[in-house]
Order: C-alpha cells, then structure tokens, then sequence
C-alpha cells in the first residue's frame, strides 16, 4: 500500500495495488463528492482518491503521506 497527497489541489490517493499501470483501472466509481475508488479487471479494488484531503482526513495522517 502507498499514500501519496497532492497539496496543490488537495487530493490524497492510497494505492491498494502499487504501481497502478496505465489503463489498469478499468472501472471507476464515485461514492460521493470526495471518494473516487478504482477496479481493475476482475473488479478487485485497487485505489481510493480522497478529493478535498484536508477537510476529509486528519492532518497526522496527511503529513505522512508521500507529497508528490
């Protein structure tokens, strides 16, 4: 598992499977305004994008984050 956070646009993105090749996501679901989770092939969830971040998920675990 891998957790990256965008400061710049306030996104997180924990990778369940990592690297995620490109077009490996193949179905991409919004659970609400702020969650975004990602399938591959066989409907195995692979990632969750978290929009709005520092409103979302605490700053401890924000900081922890790998910022890209």
């Amino acid at each position: 598992m891998k957790f990256e956070y965008d400061e710049e646009v306030d996104a997180a993105y924990i990778y369940l499977k990592y690297p995620i090749k490109q077009g490996e996501a193949k179905k991409t679901i919004a659970l609400n305004d702020n969650i975004i989770i990602d399938f591959d092939s066989d409907d195995k969830l692979i990632g969750v994008e978290v929009l709005n971040a520092s409103k979302v998920i605490a700053k401890k675990a924000l900081v922890q984050a790998e910022i890209i």
